[in-house]
């Protein structure tokens, strides 16, 4: 998974096994499940710890896909290799009394204990680790969990290790899925939609000075109350009581509403029409049930209104001038061309988004099998990421990222995390089966439509990506988004 999930860490042995050895504590299984956690956090994120978020969950697997193997290199071995480090440390070790490259080795395995330790961790257990992976055929897709090391010069090395592999499961049946392909065409009247929304930024509202009436297409400066009517109410003795709690009132100040516009409610220009400023009315609105504003849908509120004015809005005069003014075009006509571009890519890209996670929902519901739970729990981490960027971006300060619940705030992401890791696992295989490949043009074009987004040069922007492994992770990325495509163009009707 990209952007924070899971890749197939290839060569992952070195590197974090390196990060659990490194930490030359006690061989207790306590020991390596915290250290393999410190190697998982470091892997998957490389975010700014300024908010105060924390980690607090351990590294766990799904019992069903956890593989485990034990490995032993010869007592032999495990001398030689401390003789040659002790060795090494010998002619590089700084000692008050002792000549440069005549310390005695004694000397160097007290005082340098801990170094040679780890030295030789390094040396022989990720070497021996991928060995055995490799002659077992095992494909880890977690980090290691290193458990019962133990290691002493002049007896033999042993440990186990612990991981995920991939799931395995039998692909047959996706191309049955059906998904309808939606109307993208740009109607007139969305066009015109559009076009009123962004006309409505440069217009100017005066007031209407002649004494006369609301009419269709004036604006209405109103002052209003509503009282939102319970939505369950019983009759006793002493009346009508209501049973659901009151909800506050909907109250405004100097609003416009447009009489006659289609985008006002029925009820409020059957009131307004024909009232003048300083007149008073009492009216009922009864919202339905897929009204835009959710704290209003399906509720009836009764309003106090107050008409204080009647104003105009003035639009100014379609020309090249305006165009160079909302869009830095040339003419009128060249605007209107690019704004209509732009909202028909915007509807194509919103409707056919909305078919793609339809069809992937379907293909999801063929199969069933279990998923990694590290990586599981790197789509939790980064969902849980961009939420706090989000909040940040949004003015929240560190002290108060930290009060959060964020056992609460992981389980409550689980189960979309799940289902994201189960798409992507379905996608890559459908990828291997459809034979979809990503280019090396595919890609530069992936790094420079990131570079256009972030500002970044491409050159610097390219030369990051390759040093930090993000090329791969882009192209895995690209690949998924190929795949989709291609299962859209063959199961959409």
């Amino acid at each position: 998974m990209n952007g924070g999930g899971a890749t197939y860490p290839e060569a992952w042995p070195n590197r974090h096994l390196r990060k659990v050895i490194d930490l030359n504590s006690t061989e207790t299984n306590e020991t390596n499940e915290t250290a393999t956690e410190q190697a998982v956090v470091e892997h998957t994120h490389d975010h700014d710890h300024a908010h105060g978020h924390e980690h607090s969950h351990e590294p766990s697997m799904n019992p069903e896909l956890t593989r485990e193997i034990a490995v032993e290199v010869p007592a032999e071995e495990v001398s030689e290799t401390y003789a040659a480090v002790t060795k090494r440390y010998q002619k590089q070790a700084r000692i008050p009394g002792f000549r440069a490259g005549k310390v005695p080795s004694s000397l160097v395995r007290s005082k340098f204990a801990k170094e040679l330790r780890e030295e030789v961790l390094q040396a022989l257990v990720s070497e021996r680790f991928r060995k055995e992976i490799t002659d077992q055929k095992l494909q880890p897709v977690s980090e290691p969990q290193l458990l019962d090391l133990q290691l002493m010069d002049g007896q033999p090395l042993r440990f186990k290790a612990a991981f995920e592999v991939l799931p395995v499961f039998d692909l047959a049946g996706y191309e049955t899925v059906r998904v309808e392909k939606p109307n993208v065409d740009l109607t007139e009247e969305e066009y015109e939609g559009e076009l009123s929304f962004v006309l409505d930024r440069v217009a100017t509202v005066e007031p209407v000075e002649e004494d006369r009436a609301l009419v269709d297409g004036d604006w209405a400066e109103i002052e209003f109350k509503g009282e939102v009517k319970p939505l369950v109410e019983t009759v006793t003795e002493d009346g009508v009581t209501a049973t659901t709690p009151a909800e506050p009132p909907v109250t405004g100040k100097d609003v416009l509403i447009e009489v006659g516009g289609k985008n006002t409610i029925p009820a409020f220009n059957e009131a307004l029409r024909g009232a003048k400023p300083g007149q008073e009315m009492s009216f009922e609105v009864e919202y339905p049930a897929d009204f835009g504003e959710q704290t209003l849908a399906g509720k009836s509120v009764s309003y106090d209104v107050t008409v204080k004015a009647i104003k105009k809005k003035n639009f100014p005069e379609r020309n090249a001038e305006l165009a160079k003014q909302l869009a830095n075009k040339d003419s009128w006509e060249e605007f209107e061309a690019e704004l209509r571009e732009r909202v028909g890519a915007r509807k194509q890209n919103s409707l056919v988004g909305n078919a793609k996670n339809k069809m992937i929902e379907e293909i999801i519901a063929k199969y069933s099998f279990p998923v990694p739970e590290s990586f599981v729990q790197q789509r939790v981490d980064a969902r849980l990421e961009r939420g706090l960027r989000a909040l940040a971006q949004q003015g929240m300060k560190p002290d108060d990222m930290r009060k959060l619940d964020f056992v609460h705030l992981r389980a409550a992401q689980r189960s979309e995390a799940e289902r994201e890791v189960r798409a992507t696992l379905i996608i890559d295989k459908v990828a291997e089966a459809e034979n979809v490949v990503v280019s090396d043009e595919d890609l530069n074009q992936g790094v420079l439509m990131l570079s256009l987004q972030s500002g970044e040069s491409y050159e610097t922007l390219r030369g990051r990506l390759v040093e930090d492994g993000g090329i791969d992770r882009l192209r895995e990325e690209l690949r998924r988004e190929k795949t989709s495509d291609l299962l859209y163009e063959k199961l959409s009707a």
